[in-house]
């Protein structure tokens, strides 16, 4: 199932969230803590997440192509790339390897946003555009696909805590036929209850990664709000 399919078909019925699963962050360090990369997809699933996201980028964030093939192949969820893609040919392997999405980042992209996202829906994905900006937003509007609004400034890694304000001062200006996805920055129910007033979906990953059992975190992210 696509990503933006998968969304649609919960709206209304539970609290749309992606959960990612993320090996490493520069601001926190280790989150998998030798815990098996299935252990928490099967967690996910369990708790009612709507969509998996796997970080392939190595050197700040350590993930890899090949656990991101291995976590399609076991997923009964979309799988959702998230990485600095750069070219095409990484959107020809997303797609190779069962990926559902991918991440395409407007402020990297720029102009070749438009075409970058034509690229991947003919080859069988959803892109994610991520904005955190108007001008990053320019480029997203000009594109087909998700629109994601990340709370923090990919530029600083992380170092940031982020919050939900730039949903909520971006979201206006997106129509209202796109689907916005709140990105970073959610940690907690109500960070989650006023982004969801702003956006269609959350994508969630340090809160998640960093709690004890990520089932039970999920869960109650997934159905602990009455929208």
């Amino acid at each position: 199932m696509r990503l933006e399919k998968s969304i649609k078909k919960n709206m209304g019925l539970k609290n749309p969230v992606i959960a990612e699963i993320k090996v490493h962050s520069p601001k926190y360090g280790d989150l998998l803590r030798n815990r098996d990369p299935f252990y928490i997809l099967k967690a996910y699933e369990k708790g009612g997440a709507v969509g998996i996201s796997y970080i392939t980028e190595e050197k700040f964030f350590k993930g890899n192509f090949k656990m991101f093939k291995l976590i399609c192949d076991e997923s009964n969820l979309p799988v959702l790339r998230k990485d600095f893609i750069k070219n095409k040919n990484e959107i020809e392997r997303t797609a190779e390897a069962g990926g559902s999405a991918i991440l395409l980042i407007a402020r990297d992209l720029k102009e070749k946003t438009p075409e970058f996202a034509d690229f991947a829906i003919s080859h069988g994905l959803d892109p994610l555009i991520e904005v955190h900006n108007e001008e990053d937003l320019k480029f997203a509007l000009e594109s087909k696909g998700l629109i994601g609004i990340n709370n923090r400034d990919i530029r600083r890694l992380e170092k940031d805590d982020g919050n939900v304000s730039v949903t909520k001062k971006l979201s206006p200006l997106i129509p209202e036929d796109r689907i916005i996805v709140s990105e970073s920055g959610i940690s907690t129910i109500q960070d989650l209850k006023v982004a969801l007033k702003y956006a269609d979906a959350t994508l969630i990953g340090t809160a998640f990664m960093k709690a004890e059992d990520p089932e039970i975190i999920v869960r109650k992210f997934v159905y602990g709000v009455v929208n």
